[in-house]
């Protein structure tokens, strides 16, 4: 074997272990280390009106959903699957933090957020902010939304938002983007992987 096919075996073997590597850290959500800011908040717990941070939920793996309680599909099916998660994790769901935060708090006020997010799981907390701690929240995170024009005290109106769930480490730092759990074919077994790993 010549020295040039030689370094190209070792190239090509060195290339093969690598791509093992990238296998073996492969996630069901999509992965969003160093690609997004870590937690950083202060919005108001629904269930007991107290201010929290991302400090609150440190040393937890937190997954973060934005919507509204009036909404009549991503929302509820979203919390349909995240609730499944915890379940499937069983004593590990211990370890998880569900944080349902609203964009359109003029209507979600903080009983309707605690009575809604009960329905689902005790593991989740429903969040609510002032406009300016939505704001830089949503910023920071690059969250899209819009609610419709509407009169004040309106209860009729729309409000388009994303369907992203956005998990962090027990750290805070973001780790994986779940893009797809607003659906019945939601992979909750898969999920439930990418959560133990976390908390590993």
């Amino acid at each position: 074997m010549t020295r040039r096919g030689a370094l190209r075996l070792g190239a090509a073997g060195a290339a093969m272990l690598a791509m093992g590597g990238c296998r073996d850290e492969d996630w069901y959500g999509r992965n969003v280390e160093g690609t997004l800011p870590d937690l950083d908040f202060t919005l108001t717990r629904a269930s007991e009106g107290t201010t929290v941070t991302e400090e609150s939920y440190r040393g937890q793996v937190v997954a973060m959903f934005f919507g509204f309680t009036f909404c009549p599909d991503i929302c509820p099916m979203t919390l349909a699957n995240l609730s499944a998660l915890a379940d499937r994790l069983g004593e590990d769901a211990a370890g998880l933090s569900i944080l349902f935060v609203t964009v359109d708090p003029a209507r979600d006020t903080l009983d309707q957020m605690g009575d809604y997010v009960a329905n689902f799981t005790d593991r989740a907390d429903g969040l609510r902010g002032t406009p300016d701690q939505l704001a830089a929240l949503t910023r920071r995170l690059r969250v899209t939304y819009k609610v419709a024009e509407h009169e004040p005290g309106a209860m009729e109106y729309g409000v388009s938002h994303g369907k992203s769930v956005y998990v962090f480490g027990p750290d805070g730092e973001a780790r994986v983007m779940l893009t797809s759990f607003d659906t019945a074919e939601a992979d909750i077994d898969a999920a439930a992987d990418d959560i133990t790993r976390l908390l590993a």
